[in-house]
């Protein structure tokens, strides 16, 4: 049933394995935020010599946005012949920076062995590839389509999305009427759809001291030392308590179907800069521990923060002189959409035609841009599909491979054929 559409992506085989590469080898590296105009401005004029309207939108104002460090989007939009609902493909095109252990350029785009690798290869510059081909597939054999095709390359989701997609969203690029169902290509494999993800809190604690000279510390008072206390009482009370809580969301992996916490960082004292390679003298009289705790669709955000202020005010009635700030830094909602909600069931009949077998559902671990597409733009028809490995992403030798590209951008093409004409294999 779906042979044309098959076809019409394999023809473009090469094409994609191109666009892949170069995509990768923009170094759109957040933060800072490098190289985010001209790689937007090439998926721009690519789109735009099919016919797409394109435009590029700064985020101005939002956070790290500046004339070195633009925020810069692309969103094109290309109209059906007829009135009819509206299909988006966004994909995030920043990328985490290489780190060390590479045996390839990690901006290099090198194709071998049936893979592409370079960092942001899995995630998500294939993904964004494979939409992009499978539009060009669905539009090739239904030229008569109706509705609309929309595709945006857009920035910052590796720092929380706030100058790409929830800037959009805000001014109403992810609401109704404009669009109706999301596909993000995010790479949670090719076989399964990502219904949502966990909630996130992240937030900076800060306990506090008094200075004094290193060699009389008695005189002073140290933060860092408060700060131990508080990572001890982690130990011994919280995270004992967050491996209890256990989830009925299908999150992969197994690991994260429980709560958990991360201590990002932590810093006291003098800044590490001030004089490198060389000790401070000082007692400190400040120290940083940023959080990042995930949570599960049974906990209430309020007694997510309760069971960490609860800790640091036990501290602060039973240890002498402590004392302590906290700063929420984000925190998002636990998401989840319905099995039965149209783009899953799409989907889902792009796998069967495909595989010949029934999709995995699943629960992404971190959250990704569908948390700003749902709480902002109130489109809850999303969900996340694309090629590519999630435990390869932000790892050295990045790669996403070109078969499950391919195969990828053939469900894409069905899930268009099922949301656009209503096409579902009986």
């Amino acid at each position: 049933m779906h042979d044309k559409l098959f076809h019409a992506v394999e023809a473009r085989t090469d094409d994609l394995v191109q666009l892949t590469a170069d995509l990768i080898r923009f170094p759109t590296v957040n933060p800072p935020g490098e190289a985010y105009t001209p790689c937007a401005e090439y998926i721009a004029a690519r789109l735009k010599k099919r016919g797409y309207g394109v435009e590029l939108i700064r985020g101005e104002g939002t956070p790290g946005d500046t004339d070195r460090y633009p925020r810069t989007n692309v969103v094109a939009r290309f109209d059906g012949r007829t009135p009819g609902p509206t299909v988006h493909f966004n994909s995030h095109i920043d990328v985490v920076e290489a780190g060390e252990g590479w045996t390839v350029d990690p901006f290099g785009g090198l194709v071998r062995d049936g893979r592409v690798y370079g960092r942001g290869a899995c995630d998500m510059k294939g993904g964004l590839a494979a939409s992009i081909i499978a539009a060009d597939a669905f539009m090739e054999v239904n030229p008569d389509f109706p509705g609309a095709i929309e595709i945006s390359g857009t920035v910052d989701e590796e720092s929380g999305g706030f100058g790409g997609v929830a800037y959009l969203a805000r001014k109403g690029y992810f609401s109704k009427p404009r669009v109706d169902h999301v596909i993000i290509p995010e790479p949670l494999n090719k076989d399964r759809i990502c219904l949502g993800h966990r909630g996130v809190w992240w937030a900076e604690i800060e306990t506090r001291g008094e200075i004094a000279h290193g060699s009389m510390p008695f005189l002073g008072d140290c933060a860092v030392r408060h700060m131990g206390a508080v990572i001890a009482a982690f130990e011994r009370h919280l995270f004992p308590a967050l491996d209890a809580k256990q989830t009925t969301m299908p999150v992969v992996p197994e690991g994260a179907r429980r709560s958990t916490l991360n201590i990002n960082g932590i810093h006291g004292g003098q800044t590490e800069d001030f004089r490198p390679g060389l000790p401070s003298p000082n007692v400190p009289d400040s120290c940083r521990l940023t959080i990042d705790r995930r949570f599960l669709l049974e906990e209430n955000i309020a007694d997510v923060k309760g069971e960490v202020t609860g800790i640091l005010d036990r501290l602060k009635r039973e240890r002498p002189k402590f004392d302590y700030a906290i700063r929420d830094i984000m925190e998002v909602q636990p998401l989840m959409t319905e099995r039965d909600a149209p783009v899953v069931g799409a989907v889902a009949e792009g796998i069967r035609a495909v595989f010949d077998r029934e999709p995995a559902y699943v629960i992404s671990p971190g959250t990704y841009d569908q948390k700003h597409i749902a709480r902002i733009g109130h489109v809850y028809d999303c969900i996340a599909y694309g090629p590519g490995i999630l435990d390869l992403a932000h790892r050295p030798d990045e790669w996403v491979g070109i078969e499950d590209m391919v195969q990828s951008a053939k469900v894409m093409a069905v899930g268009l054929d099922v949301l656009l004409r209503g096409r579902i294999r009986a």
